[in-house]
């Protein structure tokens, strides 16, 4: 989700952008990171955009929701379970999201891609093994996990979180990790070297 400060003047995304445009450079985002899961759905913002935002980088998600919270940025990028609290606080306000569905506890706040902007960005995890576990080792892993996702208590914590499971098996995550991670090179080497501004 793309957040601002409840106190922002922007209203939609497109109140942002224009904004953006007349003052380049002025608005500041705050991220949990350099090439962070912050920082590159931002990225795609603005080249998608045509904008440029300035950058404030911190050590982690906590230190970035801070940094919004007490206004050193006016906006961010932050999965829905870091925002929620603030957001029904009246503290910050949706303007959009990275994902392709609608996302079930804010079914009204639109996606990049629904508004325009060429902007998709999943936050995933995944589970690894080293390349030489035996077969049938990964069998029982990829079984158990399989079943673990179904689980009521899981569903239900990751609903409580607003984090859907999509669950996938080896071949089809492969094949998604592939695309996913081509498409994401892509914007890092559009971003190049970050300089420090310590």
């Amino acid at each position: 989700m793309l957040v601002v400060r409840a106190d922002a003047p922007w209203k939609t995304l497109k109140d942002l952008v224009e904004d953006a445009k007349k003052k380049p450079g002025e608005i500041v985002f705050s991220s949990s990171g350099l090439y962070g899961a912050s920082h590159i759905p931002t990225e795609m913002f603005m080249l998608a955009a045509g904008i440029k935002l300035r950058h404030l980088p911190t050590t982690g998600g906590g230190p970035m929701m801070n940094a919004i919270l007490g206004g050193h940025s006016q906006i961010t990028m932050t999965p829905v379970s870091l925002a929620v609290a603030h957001v029904k606080a009246g503290k910050l306000r949706l303007l959009a999201h990275t994902g392709t569905a609608p996302v079930a506890t804010y079914p009204d706040v639109p996606s990049f891609k629904s508004l325009g902007y060429d902007v998709e960005y999943t936050a995933w995890a995944g589970l690894v093994a080293p390349a030489k576990t035996p077969p049938h080792i990964v069998k029982i892993l990829r079984d158990a996990t399989r079943q673990a996702v179904k689980e009521p208590e899981v569903v239900t914590s990751h609903a409580k979180l607003d984090t859907p499971i999509a669950y996938m098996d080896a071949d089809e995550f492969n094949a998604w990790w592939a695309k996913d991670a081509a498409r994401l090179a892509e914007v890092v080497k559009k971003i190049g070297k970050v300089e420090s501004a310590q």
